[in-house]
């Protein structure tokens, strides 16, 4: 039997229970999406006039030769390529390119300018955060010293418009790189591409263990190496499976974590994994930790043994960034060939030509020269001047995800344009002129437009070109 007071009791909670059942629980607070985009791009182009260029030999870039070629370009972009008939837009500068060639500008995607800076001396070493084997949490750009005299020199010896600025190889993780236009400014910002995404450095092989190794820490060895880059990478899962429960469901944000932000960028698509590697075993070992963690290896840098590999890295989609012959200075970098370029070409892989340097940087048309020379040479089909450039252009744009907007002569994109004053891949010839975004940044002929940085005015050697 059941007293009255516990009937009062019973129907009270009933009625709680009701309420209960007619007011579910709120739901949790809307995601807050983090801003991906903090230091954001603030170039703007330097202003230019209608250009027409005729009669010169042109390299398209994607591997087409025109000769007695004619490029209009006006309004920062390429607005036609093709042969004498061409017309002008009105009010067009005219050029004469008789013996002369026109080329889509160089695109470097190995380059440390800005982080490791001339003079180079301790206090400019800015480029390797050696205080741990992984360290994505640090951006090149934030090290970039935009009067670095690097830059123009790139820009009047070599035809380099675009590159990619990237930390040292030190770390296994090294940080993210920043694809810059080769134009004059106040702040990394104001060079940085507009766009352009984010490049995960990575490392493998020699340079991590020894610089951790001789610390008497892990990696010690190449075993170490993908040991601890396996962990990280299982932190990284971690993190980015709690963030896109986050973004999906509200909540409370989880805590942020730098360097795990990046690592979730790779994993998400939006960051490309550019990785420092020689040996052919160790990038197959890399490739196959990129399947075991679900992201893309978009280039490997250096690549020495590429050849052995080449139809491998065709099969997954990845590029080979090469010299043309600079090797055995260490170990990893010892079973190269001068044919490595033209064989990865041959299989049907992505072919770059890097410079890693800043001389080299300065001629990475006639690195590329070398090693087209070589490969036919050997008998390797289907090489011609026209099908290298793709090494020097169109390869490299497609490696920094940047193709849609420059590289190649392609009407609608950027007009990152050369004039050289004769065969590009010839060591005598150099850039007479060079357009970015339809700027006219250099002319042999003017002395007013030779770029000269800050740093060096009132220094001797200002503003040489060589």
């Amino acid at each position: 039997m059941v007293s009255n007071r516990g009937s009062a009791a019973l129907a009270a909670a009933m009625l709680v229970s009701g309420c209960a059942a007619l007011n579910p629980p709120p739901k949790p607070a809307a995601a807050i999406r983090i801003n991906e985009d903090p230091y954001p791009s603030t170039y703007v182009r330097y202003p230019g006039v209608p250009t027409v260029i005729r009669h010169a030999t042109v390299f398209t870039g994607d591997g087409q030769q025109i000769n007695d070629g004619t490029i209009v370009f006006a309004d920062g972009a390429i607005a036609a390529v093709g042969g004498p008939e061409l017309a002008p837009p009105a009010g067009a500068r005219e050029i004469d390119g008789t013996g002369k060639f026109v080329t889509p500008g160089i695109i470097d995607v190995h380059s440390h300018l800005g982080d490791y800076p001339s003079p180079g001396v301790s206090a400019n070493s800015d480029g390797n955060e050696a205080t741990s084997p992984a360290r994505p949490e640090v951006w090149a750009e934030h090290s970039v010293w935009p009067q670095d005299p690097g830059f123009s020199r790139a820009l009047v010896n070599g035809g380099v418009t675009t590159l990619q600025i990237l930390p040292g190889s030190a770390n296994l993780f090294g940080g993210r790189s920043v694809v810059l236009k080769n134009v004059p400014a106040r702040t990394a910002q104001g060079m940085k591409f507009p766009g352009a995404p984010y490049g995960l450095k990575m490392a493998c092989g020699e340079n991590p263990k020894r610089v951790y190794g001789s610390k008497g820490s892990m990696p010690q060895t190449r075993m170490g190496n993908i040991a601890y880059a396996r962990e990280v990478w299982i932190k990284a899962v971690a993190y980015k499976r709690k963030w896109d429960k986050y973004y999906a469901k509200g909540g409370d944000m989880p805590e942020r974590d730098l360097a795990m932000e990046t690592l979730k960028g790779v994993l998400d698509g939006k960051i490309l994994v550019q990785n420092h590697c020689y040996r052919a075993d160790e990038m197959a070992n890399m490739i196959d930790m990129s399947k075991e963690f679900g992201y893309h290896i978009t280039a490997f840098h250096h690549a020495v043994e590429a050849y052995k590999i080449a139809d491998l890295l065709a099969a997954n989609d990845i590029c080979a960034v090469m010299w043309a012959d600079w090797y055995g200075f260490k170990m990893e970098s010892y079973d190269a060939i001068k044919e490595n370029i033209p064989l990865v070409q041959n299989a049907g892989a992505c072919a770059i030509v890097h410079s890693d340097d800043a001389n080299y940087i300065q001629r990475l048309n006639q690195e590329a020269s070398k090693a087209l020379a070589d490969g036919i040479r050997a008998g390797i089909p289907g090489l011609s001047e026209a099908v290298a450039w793709e090494w020097l252009s169109r390869n490299p744009a497609k490696a920094l995800g940047i193709l849609d907007r420059t590289g190649t002569l392609t009407p609608g994109k950027m007009a990152d344009v050369v004039l050289w004053n004769g065969d590009p891949f010839s060591d005598y010839s150099r850039p007479a002129q060079v357009w970015i975004d339809g700027a006219e940044m250099y002319d042999a002929n003017d002395p007013k437009k030779r770029p000269v940085s800050d740093f060096e005015l009132g220094q001797p050697g200002e503003g040489d070109t060589k």
